[in-house]
């Protein structure tokens, strides 16, 4: 357990939650997210190696981060993610690891995955219909994306929670059929309103998709819902639970509704760039110092602390001061 002072910015917000990418490339095209061709990606000797990635994490470990989430890009295609997963689980003081994945890959990695310790997974599924899926993600690759799921759930993963991106005039008929399929299948669907994050300037607030729609139509498709008691005030996700007690669904609303004053997590970018916001216009580099020999543990301790007290008090997305992070989602990580 940490001994060392724990991590406040300067409006009293606790960080302890670490997100780290490890790649920017990923294997679907989500239209939201990057484009159909000319994506640009770091050069592969730019990107952290799993060794400097658990350096971080036992540094970070020791300042107070006890949670940390994986991502992309699709961490997936990152070769023998495995091996860092199980590294991670062995450092003192981290007590969560979890996985953000858009599936693809996950039937044949489960088993592995598990096997590191992992247990906690979002899957990132926007539909259920084929046709829609190839139109979003300009892939045909839901049948392996839902055989992923169904393994997971066969080796014991949990919980598993999928991941809805509201894009308004394209995902309303699926609201409901994907609230239907967790009550059946005991996953959780958080609808996440489209953000400002698609480095093609084609975000528009008219095009968000609303957490009060959504909670609209699902309580007139499918029943009441009631907030979650007790809700853990740093989680991003406004938590809802049907009255019947079948299931429930989360909204992670940061256009409508945004959270950044229970703000708990930093993120580490696939090149090393350490960032307080999703939305960040600056980033620390922590690569470098990584990379100058191993005296460098408490300059990059200091470059932690000092990267959490320039945290901003918020994103600002509903102010017209509000500017688009320079990095795409693939890039700075999901």
């Amino acid at each position: 357990m940490s001994t060392a002072e724990p991590l406040f910015d300067t409006f009293g917000r606790l960080h302890d939650n670490l997100r780290i990418s490890v790649t920017d490339r990923c294997n679907i095209r989500c239209f939201y997210c990057m484009p159909e061709t000319g994506a640009e990606y770091v050069d592969r000797g730019e990107i952290l190696t799993f060794e400097e990635i658990e350096r971080m994490v036992r540094i970070a470990a020791d300042l107070g981060v006890t949670k940390i989430r994986l991502t992309g890009g699709e961490p997936l295609v990152r070769k023998d993610l495995h091996v860092l997963i199980a590294a991670l689980n062995r450092i003192p003081g981290i007590r969560d690891i979890a996985l953000t994945t858009n599936g693809v890959l996950l039937a044949e990695q489960a088993q592995a995955l598990h096997d590191a310790g992992l247990r906690r997974l979002n899957v990132h599924l926007d539909t259920l219909d084929r046709e829609r899926f190839k139109q979003i993600t300009r892939r045909d690759d839901l049948p392996r994306v839902l055989a992923g799921i169904e393994k997971a759930q066969a080796l014991g993963f949990g919980p598993i929670k999928m991941n809805v991106v509201a894009v308004k005039n394209l995902i309303e008929p699926d609201i409901v059929p994907m609230a239907r399929f967790g009550r059946e299948h005991g996953i959780e669907i958080r609808y996440i309103e489209f953000m400002p994050l698609d480095h093609q300037s084609i975000w528009d607030r008219s095009r968000v998709l609303l957490m009060d729609t959504m909670l609209e139509m699902l309580r007139r498709e499918i029943g009441p819902l009631e907030p979650v008691p007790d809700p853990d005030p740093r989680a991003p996700a406004t938590e809802f639970r049907f009255t019947d007690g079948v299931g429930g669904v989360g909204f992670i609303a940061s256009v409508s509704k945004p959270f950044c004053l229970n703000c708990n997590r930093l993120r580490l970018t696939s090149d090393g760039k350490l960032r307080y916001c999703l939305f960040a216009i600056d980033e620390t580099d922590v690569k470098g110092l990584l990379r100058a020999g191993t005296l460098n543990d408490e300059a990059i301790a200091a470059t932690i602390r000092q990267t959490v007290r320039d945290k901003w008090l918020g994103h600002e997305i509903n102010t017209n001061r509000f500017v688009p992070p320079p990095r795409p989602m693939h890039s700075i990580g999901g």
